[in-house]
Order: structure tokens, then C-alpha cells, then sequence
């Protein structure tokens, strides 16, 4: 039996989850001409978040599969658990 615990970022249907650095959410935000609160939320502490270490506020680029295009893009900014 292994002691190791089960990192949900590894399983096959979760997509991939990227924090974005300050520029690039700068850049993000100026290309589509909205502010943060403008954005999807995630919450702090979701699973897929965790090797991450985000904080409050953060951006992140979620990378999904899809099956008419090769891909799709989505951004959420990072809130706490109310």
C-alpha cells in the first residue's frame, strides 16, 4: 500500500492550469479590455490549484481540450472561500 496522496493535476481529465506572471495577466487584461473582477473566479484552495501555490488576486490560464478546435483557453483570477 503506498502512502503517497493522489494529486488530482495528474489525472487525464483535468486540464492544464498555468499562473500567470504580471505581465502576461497585464497584457490580458489591455487585449480584451476588462479588469480583473471582469474575470471567472477559482477558488484558492481547488485541487487543480494546488502544486501552483496561488494567491488571492493571481490569474490563472486553464488549457482544455476540445473537440472542435485543438484547443480552448480560459481565464479565472483567484478568490478566497467566503
Amino acid at each position: 500500500m503506498t502512502t503517497e496522496k493522489f494529486d488530482p493535476s495528474e489525472h487525464v481529465y483535468v486540464p492544464k492550469h498555468v499562473l500567470l506572471s504580471e505581465e502576461e495577466v497585464k497584457v490580458l487584461l489591455e487585449k480584451y479590455n476588462i479588469s480583473k473582477k471582469q474575470l471567472p473566479s477559482i477558488i484558492v484552495n481547488d485541487p487543480a490549484l494546488r502544486k501552483l501555490n496561488p494567491k488571492i488576486g493571481d490569474v490563472v490560464k486553464i488549457i482544455r481540450k476540445s473537440p472542435t478546435a485543438a484547443q480552448g483557453v480560459y481565464y479565472r483570477v483567484v478568490v478566497s472561500v467566503k
